[in-house]
């Protein structure tokens, strides 16, 4: 039973201060112009090209029109650009620009730190334990 309590207290623990600890660490000098929000909207849309709006949308969990206002503010401080397909004028595509793949390659370094963070002085065989322990718990919220 110590297990569980434990286990209880450090998820409910974490799951508390997870936006507010990324949020300090991402949000920085250089990018307190954005949201921790809007770091994971620039998060979404990713460095390798270009994006459909709807594409974005669903992987947020958001609505278009949700991104719609966000994008807005993020393409009028420089972070991506949006332009129409050529292909089908009614589909619009955000990318990164420099300053977008300035953040977000911040925003990566915080996971990588906290990768390596979480996996130090794990074996091999306890890394594989965590793994699947996390991914049990992912797909629980998936399925509540």
């Amino acid at each position: 039973m110590e297990a569980y309590e434990t286990l209880d207290t450090v998820l409910v623990k974490l799951f508390n201060d997870i936006m507010d600890i990324e949020g300090k660490a991402i949000i920085t000098a250089e990018f307190q112009d954005i949201s921790n929000n809007d770091m994971h909207i620039i998060a979404a849309v990713g460095i390798s090209g270009s994006k459909s709006m709807s594409t974005v949308a669903k992987a947020l969990k958001v609505t278009v029109g949700t991104l719609t206002i966000a994008v807005n503010n993020l393409v009028k401080k420089g972070y991506l650009s949006r332009v129409r397909s050529e292909e089908d004028r009614r589909v619009v595509l955000i990318s990164l620009t420099e300053k977008g793949k300035k953040a977000y390659r911040h925003h990566e370094k915080f996971h990588q730190e906290m990768i390596r963070a979480t996996l130090e002085g794990l074996s091999e065989e306890e890394t594989e334990v965590l793994v699947r322990a996390l991914t049990n718990l992912n797909e629980f919220f998936r399925s509540y």
